[in-house]
């Protein structure tokens, strides 16, 4: 490559590497896989290395990727928590170790090598063996102070075993199980999915609120002494013990090596067990023993001489594509899965792995026989790469996604717009847990005290399988929970029967259908006022509805015509759960065909006192303001909607016009 042609890649890669160092260090919401972010910044070192005139102080290559989060105080690091060299060969690894001797004159050298371990670095500093201070990365120079929030991992002591002044240096992670657990837990609760577990651990960590970090299951592995009043030690590995003996929890899998030959036996031990780990790594790390050795070697400006990362490979192997069978998630998410022929792939033996939905399928051409190519995402997830055309003999079978799901027979639809096929029925047993935890929430029919982990428990000891369920707990069912649970259980005995009590529009809102929110729940049972006349409401009466688009229209028809929906009403309803409207029939509709939009804040009321008060008199509310709307009810310090209203022409009127629009 010429020179003008290596500056305008070597311009374009730094764009592209800047952008996604900054979704992986400072948003924590990566777009693309570490092994692309690797070769792209190989990519880039290289042409660096081929035209050193070209390099420039504000490459990624020359800087330790990171910023400090706006919301954080800084801290100014004492010594600099730098990054490390990373290679992707054997060979390169000796090449470090010829570097090293040259360096040192063919000195003896030990090794010690460790997991990389995949989450977001710290300093920890203590005074007199108490925590004082804990602090991330960021730049490697300046970090994020994350006291409050480190003191929430329950592997960081608070006080060491000797009244030492330290400094060190750990990784804060999220174990695979934890992850795991932690993203079902989100999926159910329809909140958005962590990438991977060391986003997860980086954006749990830099929460503003450390009441969010302690729910999140955080831990923490030391791998480094950065600075030790009265240090007498003369060795890494010294250093490891000694900080056992403190009370911390140090990287588990390090090893001492005499040799770069053994040092390359443990970095292929390490490859050959990842898949049992625990936690995640990204690679193992080769480090010089001797402290006084590392002192001769010194630092860049961006990494120690004394170290290096080995990156593993992502292995792949070809085997075939024996199946295509679809599970159901707790979402109601209807996943086709590969049935594969067992094939080892990183030190485990895939069987089986995600399709993740038919638009995947489609992409990647699989058919039923296909000798595919396979390998392990990220060194944890096993997906299928790519097929083997050349192989294929003409016997292999299209696949397509079923009509119904295959767990409870109910219609599986994917709606225009989206990639998931989903369950439809309110009773399949796959998503109950889901079901539940949004019949019980507090939008729904607002159960105090059955939450997520309440409701897994009883389905686990098979105390409920469905939402009607709820309503034929006993005492000593829920007692049976908790350790001296009898008062608990009774109020949340008293809870269940109490939601019996609710509006109709709370449980049209339980229901969960779909696209039906609580607003338009209101609208629904004030239009029909019971369950049965809307359960008997066609699709045409439906649709006439101002509020109801045709899509809505054909998903509460639907939902109402199943007769697993049929079912479960017919179960609430011997249980005593209200199905009428408890708002009274106003005869006064002076609002009717107007639509208010509320903006600034209110003196005599709160927003939702204001909306209860338009939508009983005939009115709607909406949240965004254009030629439709009738009035913008603006209290003080009202922003753009009243300017946009003002711009628009639309009547503006005060909390005072409002009370005498009412009153007359």
């Amino acid at each position: 490559m010429d020179k003008e042609k290596a500056r305008q890649r070597i311009s374009e890669l730094r764009g592209i590497v800047e952008y996604h160092a900054k979704k992986y260090y400072d948003e924590d919401e990566p777009e693309i896989s570490d092994f692309e972010y690797d070769m792209l910044m190989q990519e880039l070192k290289s042409l660096e290395k081929e035209f050193p005139d070209l390099i420039t102080e504000d490459s990624m290559t020359q800087k330790v990727g990171g910023h400090v989060k706006e919301g954080f105080l800084q801290v100014t690091h004492e010594v600099p928590l730098q990054s490390l060299q990373d290679v992707f060969s054997i060979e390169e690894l000796k090449e470090f170790d010829k570097r090293v001797k040259k360096q040192l004159d063919g000195e003896q050298i030990n090794y010690v090598v460790e997991t990389k371990i995949d989450g977001l670095s710290v300093a920890l500093e203590y005074v007199n063996g108490e925590f004082v201070r804990g602090a991330t990365r960021g730049n490697g120079l300046i970090g994020e102070d994350v006291t409050e929030n480190l003191k929430t991992i329950k592997n960081i002591p608070k006080k060491l075993n000797e009244n030492v002044n330290i400094i060190v240096r750990g990784e804060v992670f999220i174990g695979s199980d934890e992850f795991e657990k932690m993203n079902e837990e989100r999926e159910i609760l329809g909140e958005t999915l962590f990438a991977n577990a060391r986003n997860a651990a980086a954006g749990s960590l830099r929460q503003l609120d450390s009441k969010i970090t302690a729910k999140r299951p955080l831990d923490i592995f030391i791998f480094n002494v950065q600075r030790l009043e009265g240090n007498t030690f003369n060795s890494h590995n010294e250093q490891l013990n000694y900080l056992k003996k403190l009370g911390f929890n140090v990287n588990p899998v390090h090893d001492y090596c005499t040799s770069i030959d053994q040092a390359i036996k443990a970095v292929n031990k390490i490859g050959e067990n990842r898949d049992s780990l625990s936690f995640g790594i990204d690679g193992a790390v080769i480090k010089v023993d001797e402290l006084d050795l590392r002192e001769k070697l010194g630092v860049t400006a961006k990494t120690p001489r004394w170290a290096i990362a080995y990156k593993y490979p992502p292995e792949q192997k070809q085997t075939i594509l024996k199946d295509i069978i679809c599970q159901v998630g707790r979402t109601g998410a209807i996943t086709p899965m590969a049935i594969l022929e067992p094939v080892r792939v990183a030190g485990s033996l895939i069987s089986k792995t995600t399709l993740h939905n038919e638009d995947f399928v489609k992409e990647k051409d699989l058919k039923i026989g296909d000798t595919v190519i396979i390998q392990k995402a990220g060194d944890v997830i096993p997906e299928v790469v790519s097929v083997v055309k050349e192989k294929r003999t003409g016997n292999e079978k299209e696949f397509s996604m079923p009509t119904h799901c295959p767990v409870c027979g109910a219609p599986a639809i994917r709606e225009e717009g989206e990639a998931v096929t989903r369950c439809t029925g309110i009773e399949c047993t796959a998503k109950a847990l889901r079901s539940i935890v949004h019949f019980s929430s507090k939008v729904g029919m607002d159960i105090d005290g059955l939450g997520y982990s309440i409701i897994e428990q009883l389905i686990d000891k098979e105390l409920i399988k469905g939402i009607a369920d709820i309503y034929t707990l006993e005492l000593d069912d829920i007692a049976s929970l908790k350790k001296n649970g009898k008062k608990f259980a009774q109020n949340l005995i008293n809870a269940i029967n109490e939601s019996k009590n609710n509006d109709l529009s709370k449980l049209i809102t339980a229901l969960g259908i779909r696209h039906v929110g609580s607003k338009l729940a209101k609208t629904l049972a004030k239009k029909y006022r019971t369950m049965d006349k809307l359960m008997n409401a066609s699709l045409e009466e439906l649709i006439m509805q101002d509020d109801v688009g045709e899509k809505t229209a054909n998903s509460i028809y639907d939902f109402f015509k199943q007769e697993q929906t049929i079912d479960l009403i017919d179960k609430l309803k011997k249980s005593g759960v209200n199905m009428k409207s408890l708002e009274e029939e106003s005869s006064d509709n002076r609002f009717e065909g107007m639509t208010f939009v509320l903006t600034g804040a209110l003196q005599e009321y709160t927003r939702d006192q204001a909306s209860e008060i338009i939508e009983k008199l005939g009115g709607k509310t909406s949240s965004s303001v254009s030629k439709k709307t009738t009035y913008v009810l603006a209290g003080e310090d009202a922003g753009s909607k009243l300017t946009k209203a003002q711009n628009l022409g639309v009547t503006v009127i005060s909390e005072l016009d409002f009370k005498n629009m009412i009153n007359n």
